[in-house]
């Protein structure tokens, strides 16, 4: 999405960053494993054709997309102020996974979402789907996944307080603008029904399973808390 690509997001833990040529061998890596393909839906592609689709994630305008970077002491001080993605540090950081969210529809207004359960009407219309992978497996485990989810969500919704209940974070007080405003409860993601520890991650970030879909073998989860300060969550 044009709309991140001069965005960086640092965390605690994590730096997330759009999306570039550079790192397109090393998520062409991860696409190798058949499991990793299995967890994320993803048809094996050449080298060739992950270049093109990074090209094409780049500048498409339903698709806002992060690779996540562990980030390692010393390499970003804790006062970097505002990091490009150009910033030869970054290549310093290890890449160890990817978190994304699929625009489904037109984006409503704030208005028209303010409460915490949607109607049939809306849930067949506009949606947001989440869709994250800690792709290295010595970085699960660690609380890299929540706090990208964190930073992603927060930036997306403009509503940084909402995901951060049971695990606030410093990090998400400097957030960027959202360039989307999406509210909370637009939030989706489908996870296979045996992935327990997918399941709790989205539930300590507010998200309750709203569908099982048995012949898939696999749990819609959405947003359905109420959000902080009304409807009207806006990073100041």
């Amino acid at each position: 999405m044009k709309a991140n690509i001069d965005t960086v997001l640092l965390g605690s833990k994590v730096v997330l960053v759009p999306y570039r040529s550079e790192h397109v061998p090393k998520y062409h890596e991860w696409m190798l494993n058949e499991e990793l393909r299995m967890l994320t839906a993803s048809e094996p592609l050449s080298l060739e054709e992950e270049y093109e689709m990074q090209q094409k994630w780049q500048v498409d305008e339903d698709k806002l997309t992060f690779i996540i970077l562990s980030r390692e002491p010393g390499v970003l001080a804790d006062d970097a102020g505002k990091v490009l993605p150009t910033d030869e540090r970054l290549a310093k950081l290890p890449m160890v996974g990817d978190v994304n969210i699929f625009l489904y529809g037109t984006i409503p207004s704030q208005e028209q979402s303010s409460s915490v359960a949607l109607t049939d009407e809306e849930e067949e219309g506009f949606y947001a789907e989440v869709e994250i992978m800690i792709a290295e497996p010595s970085f699960r485990r660690k609380g890299l996944a929540i706090e990208a989810l964190q930073l992603m969500l927060g930036y997306a919704t403009g509503c940084p307080e909402a995901f951060s209940t049971q695990f606030p974070s410093s990090s998400l007080h400097n957030l960027p603008t959202s360039p989307l405003n999406i509210s909370p409860h637009y939030l989706v993601t489908r996870i296979n029904d045996t992935n327990h520890a997918s399941i709790r991650l989205f539930e300590k970030l507010g998200f309750q399973v709203t569908k099982r879909v048995e012949v898939f073998h696999e749990i819609e989860m959405r947003y359905q808390q109420p959000i902080p300060n009304g409807h009207k969550c806006t990073i100041e």
